[in-house]
């Protein structure tokens, strides 16, 4: 690990596993009783999607926490967990976790500078290094309780289990537990990194993960890549397994279903198709501008139209092939494409119904907050305004 100057020692002083956990949410669990541990609890009194149970808990500079899953760690692995609560930026999950710790401790966040150590270790990830991993397969009948907390049931962890791994990272000091890992395959079948799921949130990638090229892929052909048929791309695995779970009994058997792990590149699509040369390929990315833009760039790269993509105020610009256009996110995007483009079709959508950002949301009946459009009197009071800070003098 590379010296980010920040004695994390003297930060554990001052802040505890409690501290963080009450930040995120959790709360005392009174009826497990309070003493030389406590446990805490994140979720309501109808659904708890995660427990721990925390040491010392009068004493900041000692705590520490365990799941009952065998799952463990500081108050480190806590944020480290957690890192997209906290808004922070860095150049990897060290700096944002030292910053976290900073702002809890009222002391001023680390300035990181591009020391050589650093550039040294970064350039080290740049490939993935399989040996840093422990991985073993899941045990199906005895499957981690995280799945069931993102609303996936046994069977359908079990129609995933071939693609599914616990992963541990070896040079991890502060999490000696395991993690869900969801490896990512290039053309030759050979594993390329893991995108990686973890309690409270935790989500990452594998160090030097081959995200470029590489996706998980579930391949339910059973070895016979050219008797797919469909090949249903989602934003993250968790996604790819809710919406194989909503939609089972409406796919055809051998079917692929593909996680990107949030971010899109050209290859990735490029390369997964590649496999499947009988197959159709399917946008199920999110519901937001973002992953309308990652189902219009699927079209273009799958149909050969290079395009150009631009957000603008009645929907989304396309420049492609010498035209400039505007399609609506809210339609499908095949059909309005083909008014100005050859299109063969290759492609199709299969999103999430529009009350929800993605699949997993979906399946956990977890509906974006509705944007009240505003009435009549205020649109006309909201114009008045404009029209009159427009006057020049």
């Amino acid at each position: 690990m590379p010296d980010y100057k920040v004695n994390f020692k003297e930060l554990k002083s001052r802040v505890g596993v409690t501290d963080v956990a009450y930040a995120l949410g959790y709360r005392l669990d009174r009826k497990a009783g309070v003493g030389r541990y406590i446990e805490l609890v994140l979720g309501d009194g109808r659904e708890k999607r995660d427990t721990i149970i925390v040491s010392h808990p009068n004493d900041r500079g000692t705590q520490t926490f365990f799941r009952r899953d065998g799952s463990k760690g500081d108050v480190l692995t806590l944020i480290r967990e957690n890192l997209g609560a906290f808004f922070v930026t860095g150049k990897d999950d060290w700096q944002k976790t030292a910053k976290v710790m900073a702002r809890f401790a009222n002391m001023p966040e680390p300035e990181y500078n591009d020391d050589r150590e650093y550039v040294k270790s970064v350039r080290a990830a740049s490939a993935f290094d399989a040996s840093r991993y422990e991985v073993k397969r899941m045990d199906v009948e005895h499957i981690p309780p995280i799945f069931r907390q993102r609303g996936l049931s046994d069977e359908t962890v079990r129609c995933f289990a071939a693609f599914i791994f616990l992963i541990r990272d070896k040079r991890n000091g502060n999490f000696d537990g395991y993690n869900i890992g969801f490896p990512y395959t290039g053309a030759d079948g050979q594993v390329k990194g893991y995108e990686i799921r973890g309690y409270g949130g935790y989500k990452s990638k594998a160090a030097g993960t081959d995200s470029s090229s590489a996706a998980w892929v579930a391949d339910f052909s059973g070895g016979n890549p050219e008797a797919v048929r469909s090949v249903f791309f989602c934003e993250s695995a968790f996604d790819t397994m809710a919406f194989h779970q909503m939609n089972r009994g409406r796919l055809h058997p051998d079917v692929a279903l593909v996680s990107l792990g949030g971010t899109f590149s050209d290859n990735q699509i490029a390369g997964v198709m590649g496999r499947f040369p009988n197959a159709k390929a399917f946008d199920c990315f999110d519901n937001d501008i973002a992953g309308r833009i990652y189902g219009l760039r699927m079209v273009g790269l799958i149909e050969g139209v290079p395009m150009k993509i631009s957000k603008a105020e009645d929907g989304l610009q396309v420049e492609a092939e010498g035209k400039t256009f505007t399609v609506n996110p809210a339609k499908p995007l095949a059909s309005q494409l083909a008014a100005h483009l050859p299109v063969r079709y290759l492609t199709g959508q299969w999103l999430p119904p529009k009350a929800f950002k993605d699949w997993n949301d979906c399946l956990l009946n977890k509906p974006v907050a509705p944007v009240l459009a505003p009435c009549k009197e205020e649109r006309d009071r909201n114009l008045a305004e404009r029209r009159k800070g427009s006057l020049k003098m």
